[in-house]
């Protein structure tokens, strides 16, 4: 399979799509710059009151688990129904999915009530959502990324879905097919929220391309190649934050596609 990144970008940043986003205290305002660094239009809106309307303008909705409440799982409920009525991409980040109950509880309701275009978490995650015994520690992930395969696949199967699986390799499945992006540097996971960035750029992605499997590879090569070039210059986690985003921002899609390291099975 060929994967268009030059294309794909591009079109992102042409299109400039509305990503609406359910997502954790902790990283709203990163997630939302880094979305308008790389060429997308971010908006955040958690209350049951309007989040049916603002789906109905967005590209794609991008849920993220990672602060809970209840009000905010009913606007996530609502949210996902809605998009899921009109046809617009559900990116869904399990953030601490195993950790407790209530993540559990709250993630079998969600995938009750609407199945994701695209799932994205690390592999811990991804093990505890397929129902795998697993270890978490809060978070962050205790397994490698290719240890979750078995489990990506599973839940693509279930749900009919894109999984994406964070790690030093990234493992993005759908069906039959598999993809390993091996770009991205280990300063990554010193940093508060760039996996819920990666599921915010995914989401961007499949507002724009209508195949959510290269959409997903797209984000997961972006990210990582960002990664690189902002380690180039900036060596702690910081700098790095802010070095990534004008990656994000700077790099051309010929760049992207120069520097991806995307391997099929």
């Amino acid at each position: 399979m060929d994967f268009h990144l030059e294309q794909n970008l591009s079109n992102l940043r042409n299109t400039v799509p509305l990503v609406h986003n359910i997502t954790n205290f902790v990283v709203m305002n990163y997630t939302a710059n880094a979305l308008l660094a790389a060429g997308a239009s971010p908006v955040m809106a958690h209350a049951v009151e309007e989040v049916e309307e603002m789906v109905s303008i967005a590209g794609a909705l991008v849920v993220n688990i990672g602060t809970l409440s209840a009000h905010w799982v009913a606007g996530m409920k609502a949210a996902m129904v809605t998009a899921a009525q009109l046809g617009k991409p559900i990116v869904l980040d399990p953030v601490g999915a195993g950790a407790t109950s209530y993540r559990n509880e709250t993630l079998t309701e969600l995938l009750d009530v609407a199945s994701p275009t695209i799932i994205r978490g690390n592999a811990s995650e991804i093990l505890a959502l397929a129902g795998a015994s697993v270890q978490t520690k809060g978070v962050d992930s205790t397994a490698a990324s290719d240890l979750s395969l078995e489990a990506a696949w599973a839940l693509s199967k279930k749900f009919d879905c894109v999984v994406s699986v964070s790690g030093a390799i990234d493992v993005i499945v759908k069906g039959n097919q598999t993809a390993f992006v091996s770009n991205g540097v280990a300063l990554m996971t010193k940093v508060t929220g760039m996996g819920c960035t990666a599921t915010a750029i995914a989401g961007a992605f499949a507002a724009t391309v209508a195949d959510p499997f290269e959409a997903a590879v797209s984000a997961a090569a972006m990210m990582g190649v960002c990664g690189e070039l902002a380690y180039r210059n900036a060596k702690s986690p910081g700098s790095f934050q802010i070095a990534f985003l004008d990656c994000l921002s700077e790099i051309t899609p010929a760049h992207l596609a120069e520097l991806a390291k995307i391997r099929i099975s």
